[in-house]
């Protein structure tokens, strides 16, 4: 998860570099879904990855993070039930 620290307007100016992030991420399979919080104050992007540190490592690239203009908050899961849709 991560939430705005700065005004939405200066998180704006950066969209384009983050939205770069994201596909980077989706192209390599790291990134599974990701969307903007309601009300518009930040975001969530669900990983697929082997670590927190592998986390840690991608989140670093983000522009948003880069120029302090969120905070990630990382929570690890272990799935124990999903959705047939999601079956590999």
């Amino acid at each position: 998860m991560l939430q705005y620290i700065r005004p939405v307007a200066a998180v704006e100016h950066f969209m384009e570099a983050h939205t770069a992030f994201l596909q980077k991420h989706y192209e390599s399979g790291q990134f599974i879904l990701s969307g903007r919080r309601k009300p518009k104050s930040g975001a969530v992007i669900l990983c697929n990855v082997s670590s927190r540190r592998e986390v840690e490592e991608i989140m670093s690239e983000d522009p948003l993070e880069k120029y302090q203009l969120a905070l990630y908050e990382i929570i690890e899961f272990e799935p124990t039930m999903y959705a047939n849709t999601l079956k590999k």
